[in-house]
């Protein structure tokens, strides 16, 4: 695997567990825990927080850390 995606899924993959638990937390006031990890859409943002997280973020992050180490 090369340097850039272990870079990419190492921090796109950071922010997309982070989002996955604050959405979770946040969500706690409206709905308990065992309610929101057996609904469908749990699992449906999950995955789309760690898509856009590793491939969006993470290329984003890996362009502008190249920027910046070939200053």
């Amino acid at each position: 695997m090369t340097e850039r995606w272990k870079y990419q899924f190492k921090t796109g993959g950071f922010w997309g567990i982070f989002m996955i638990v604050f959405t979770t937390v946040f969500a706690l006031k409206e709905k308990p825990l065992a309610t929101q990890i057996t609904d469908s859409g749990f699992y449906f943002r999950a995955v789309g927080f760690l898509l856009f997280g590793v491939f969006a973020l993470g290329y984003s992050s890996w362009k502008a850390k190249i920027k910046r180490e070939s200053k």
